[in-house]
């Protein structure tokens, strides 16, 4: 294929995340990494991603600019009832569309606000206002349409920014709409862009990049990946869109990707840790319970994201003062007097105390400074032990994790639960 029809603009994309709360920290932006791989299976490549917070003149620019550049550009995000909400407004401005109040839109609306109960206020009458020339995009699972318009050549599509809602308007709608607004004679052949994902945990960033040095030749059309995160570090392989790839090439990268990474790698594609870890439990049979000090409840929380975890997860405590580890669990106070509640042998002992006092098949613990206060000389922010108790086998593990609070929380869970998903694959292999 040629360099031409790999620019091809109709089968370039980008993503506009809309909202200041994005800008703030209050929330992330999981919906852009979602629209990119449902569009690389139809072979339309997300090049541009931009977020922009809740400001009118600030949405046009970002707008004018993806425009330019891509055949398709995504926005999710300000299409709800409340003033800040202006990306019809803003699109409305670039496009010289006249806003209008679509019957189709307000009948759905009406519909779908029925159902619980309620009749739309003035506020989200506002929902209802969708470009003249638009085709509104029907909303399953909120209140707010969205809709789709062709303008310079450019194929710009509205969604609200929930991303329940903005998920099952992406599969029901805007993909069937994609598929017969581009040229079939164009579309004809493109190959769809695949992508493998990796998760590791224990090693740095530079150490995966080491592992992983020379697995991809320059000839091959596949780019290699690397995103470290507070749960680990991503390993990707996404094919060039436009470019032909042997069907086994992807698959024997994918294999050096195991091979060299080996027992690193604790999940692929879309799973969780702790959807390993609850495999692992439900297929052997066993059952967990879980003492949690630093990382307050966390633990529980991933371990019961899970549906079905009842199956496996007996019973979790959180145990974060020095009193709490004597009371629920049986924690020696010589042990909290000489060694201190951040120390390998109260670890220990939580999680015997754990098992003994559940009779689950293995208990895990975790005790920590994760700061900011709390430190001493000896003692830095970001020690976290953590405990296993099986009966015949325990142990205990030390770990020095920096970042914030939070982020020392979250990597101090993902400690403990791989520490358990170790255990449980030397335990499913014998």
């Amino acid at each position: 294929m040629s360099m031409r029809a790999r620019n091809d603009r109709s089968f370039i994309a980008e993503t506009i995340a809309i909202g200041s709360e994005l800008l703030l920290g209050g929330r992330t932006d999981s919906n852009s990494l979602f629209i990119t791989d449902v569009l690389g299976a139809i072979g339309v490549e997300v090049r541009f991603k931009s977020i922009v917070g809740d400001n009118r003149s600030d949405i046009v620019r970002v707008l004018k600019t993806a425009c330019n550049r891509a055949g398709i550009v995504i926005l999710t995000g300000g299409l709800g009832p409340t003033v800040d909400d202006r990306t019809r407004e803003a699109i409305a401005a670039v496009t010289g569309a006249r806003l209008a109040r679509r019957k189709e839109a307000l009948e759905g609306m009406k519909a779908r606000l029925a159902q619980w109960g309620r009749i739309p206020n003035k506020g989200q009458l506002r929902q209802a206002l969708i470009p003249s020339q638009a085709t509104v995009l029907p909303n399953p699972v909120g209140s707010a349409p969205g809709f789709a318009l062709a303008w310079r050549g450019t194929h710009l599509i509205a969604l609200p920014g929930v991303p329940s809602e903005m998920r099952t308007m992406v599969e029901q709608s805007v993909i069937p709409h994609l598929l017969s607004q581009l040229q079939p004679s164009r579309s004809r052949g493109r190959q769809p862009l695949t992508r493998l994902v990796f998760h590791t945990w224990g090693m740095s960033e530079a150490d995966v990049d080491a592992k992983l040095k020379g697995l991809i030749k320059k000839s091959l059309p596949v780019a290699l990946g690397l995103l470290a995160s507070p749960t680990g570090v991503l390993v990707s392989l996404t094919t060039e869109a436009g470019r032909a790839l042997k069907e086994d090439a992807l698959t024997s990268l994918a294999e050096e990707v195991r091979t060299r990474l080996g027992e690193w790698i604790y999940a692929e594609g879309q799973d969780t840790m702790e959807e390993v870890v609850g495999r692992l439990l439900h297929g052997q049979g066993r059952t967990v319970a879980v003492a949690e000090s630093c990382t307050g409840g966390l633990i529980a929380y991933r371990l019961t994201q899970v549906p079905g975890s009842s199956s496996y997860l007996d019973r979790t405590v959180v145990c974060y003062s020095n009193q709490a580890k004597m009371e629920l669990l049986g924690v020696p106070e010589h042990l909290l007097r000489e060694h201190g509640a951040v120390s390998r042998e109260v670890a220990a002992a939580m999680a015997k105390g754990m098992r003994e006092r559940t009779g689950v098949s293995v208990a895990l613990s975790v005790t920590g400074i994760a700061g900011p206060g709390g430190a001493t000389e000896t003692k830095p922010v970001g020690l976290v032990y953590i405990g296993l108790d099986g009966g015949d086998d325990a142990m205990t593990k030390e770990c020095r994790f920096h970042g914030d609070r939070s982020v020392i929380r979250q990597r101090a869970a993902q400690a403990a639960l791989d520490m358990l998903r170790r255990w449980l694959m030397n335990k499913g292999n014998l």
